[in-house]
C-alpha cells in the first residue's frame, strides 16, 4: 500500500473526529471540523422523449426482424391471415460470468514494516500516511506508526505511554477509563505490550482504546525500532465486537515473514 498522499484534508491521527491538513509531505497545525456530506446526486436517468425515441427506434428494428425472420403475412380471397413460421436456429449457450475476487483477508503497512489481518468488515484505509489509520469499520479504526529508532524505552512503557493520547484523541469529554488489561504479548514473533482502556464519556456508551508496541523483526525496519498500533472502538452495539482487537493483534506479521 502507497503512503503517497495528496495534500489536503484527512482524519487527524490525534484526533479523528477531527480534520487536520496535509502539505503532501507533513502534517500542518491547521485543523477543522469534518463537513458534512453534501446533498445526495440525483440518479442519472433517461428523459421521457429519450424513452419514446428508444421505443420507437425499437418497433421498427422488431417489424424488420420479423419481416425478415420469414414472418410475412399472406391473405388469400376469404382466408384468414395465415403466418408463415420462421426457421428455427439453435440458440446459443449464455456463457457463465467470471466469478467475482474474493475480498482481501490481510493489509499491508509497507511504512511500518507489517501486515495485518482484515476481519469481516474491516477495510484497508484509502491513503495512509505517517501517524494515519490503516484500516477502518462502522465504529472502529486502527491506526500504526514506528517510533524512532533512538527510543531506547520498552513496550510496556510506550503502550503505557500511548495509551492516554489514543483515549484523549479518539472522545471528547472523556469522564474517566478503567483498565481492561495490560500484559506482555507475543507479536510478529517478538516480544511485545498492550495496554487497553475501557473510556467513559460525558454522552453516549464510550469505548475501547489499545496500545500496542513491539519491535518488529524485519528486514525493512532499522534495528531497535519500535511500531505502536493504536485502536480505538465505540462501545456498544455501535460499534465492532471487542474480539477484533484480539484477531488484529494476534494476526499482525512482519512483511519479510
Amino acid at each position: 500500500m502507497s503512503r503517497t498522499l495528496p495534500p489536503g484534508w484527512y482524519p487527524d491521527p490525534d484526533a479523528p473526529q477531527q480534520e487536520r491538513r496535509w502539505d503532501g509531505t507533513a502534517w500542518t497545525d491547521h485543523r477543522r471540523a469534518p463537513e458534512p456530506p453534501g446533498p445526495p446526486r440525483s440518479a442519472g436517468g433517461v428523459s421521457g422523449r429519450a424513452k419514446a425515441v428508444a421505443l420507437t427506434v425499437s418497433g421498427v428494428v422488431l417489424v424488420a426482424a420479423l419481416v425478415s425472420g420469414g414472418f410475412a403475412l399472406a391473405r388469400g380471397e376469404g382466408d384468414d391471415v395465415v403466418a408463415n413460421p420462421a426457421p428455427q436456429f439453435p440458440l446459443p449457450t449464455p456463457t457463465p460470468a467470471a466469478p467475482t475476487s474474493a475480498a482481501p483477508s490481510r493489509m499491508v503497512d509497507e511504512l511500518d514494516g507489517i501486515s495485518l489481518p482484515l476481519p469481516r468488515g474491516w477495510t484497508p484505509a484509502g491513503h495512509v500516511t505517517r501517524d494515519n489509520l490503516v484500516m477502518t469499520t462502522e465504529g472502529g479504526k486502527v491506526f500504526t506508526r514506528t517510533l524512532p529508532v533512538n527510543s531506547a524505552k520498552s513496550p510496556a512503557s510506550l503502550a503505557a505511554q500511548d495509551i492516554p493520547r489514543a483515549a484523549g484523541g479518539s472522545y471528547g469529554g472523556i469522564r474517566g477509563h478503567s483498565v481492561v488489561r495490560s500484559e506482555r504479548v507475543a507479536v510478529a514473533g517478538s516480544p511485545g505490550y498492550l495496554v487497553r482502556w475501557r473510556v467513559r464519556t460525558a454522552k453516549g456508551p464510550g469505548g475501547y482504546v489499545q496500545s500496542l508496541a513491539f519491535r518488529p523483526r524485519a528486514a525493512t525496519q532499522p534495528p531497535r525500532a519500535v511500531v505502536v498500533v493504536r485502536f480505538v472502538f465505540d462501545a456498544g452495539p455501535e460499534g465492532p465486537p471487542l474480539a477484533d482487537m484480539d484477531r488484529i493483534t494476534r494476526g499482525i506479521r512482519s512483511v519479510d515473514r
